[in-house]
Parts: C-alpha cells; sequence; structure tokens
C-alpha cells in the first residue's frame, strides 16, 4: 500500500481550506484517510499553516511520501528543517 501525504479539500465555493492528511494514494481527494497531520489557509493573509511535526516526521520515517505542494509547506514551515533534508 503506497501511502502519500496530500492535501484535503474544504472549505465553501471560492473560499478552499485545505487540511493536510496522510491517506492511501488510490483513495480519492476528499475521500476516506489515514491521519490528519495538519491545515493549510491560504485565504489569509499571510497564509496560514499548522503542522504537527512529530507526526508528520513519524509518518515520513514509516514510508510516507509527501506530494510536491506538501513538500513546500513543510519548508514553509520548518518540518523539512527537523527531517534533515
Amino acid at each position: 500500500m503506497a501511502v502519500k501525504i496530500r492535501l484535503r479539500r474544504m472549505g465553501a465555493k471560492k473560499a478552499p481550506f485545505y487540511r493536510v492528511i496522510v491517506a492511501d494514494s488510490r483513495s480519492p481527494r476528499d475521500g476516506r484517510f489515514i491521519d490528519e497531520i495538519g491545515y493549510y489557509n491560504p485565504i489569509t493573509e499571510p497564509a496560514t499553516i499548522k503542522i504537527d511535526e512529530e507526526k508528520a516526521i513519524q509518518w515520513i520515517n514509516n514510508g510516507a511520501q509527501p506530494t510536491e505542494i506538501v513538500k513546500r509547506l513543510f519548508v514553509k514551515s520548518g518540518v523539512s528543517e527537523k527531517l534533515g533534508k
């Protein structure tokens, strides 16, 4: 089973709000997920990013692959520095 760390879209029409989740790569974008590790709100100025660093590091060490956008969020929030990548 390939596990991904990706975004799940929430919020109203034209007002997106995203949750950072851990899910099977075969499940749909807003479908079933394994764990929720944070959120991202691009509407606020500046954008709000909150990620549980311990859970994120644990999932990456267990083999979960973050998507490109989630990698960028990890860099902005400082999680990638703690990973050593």
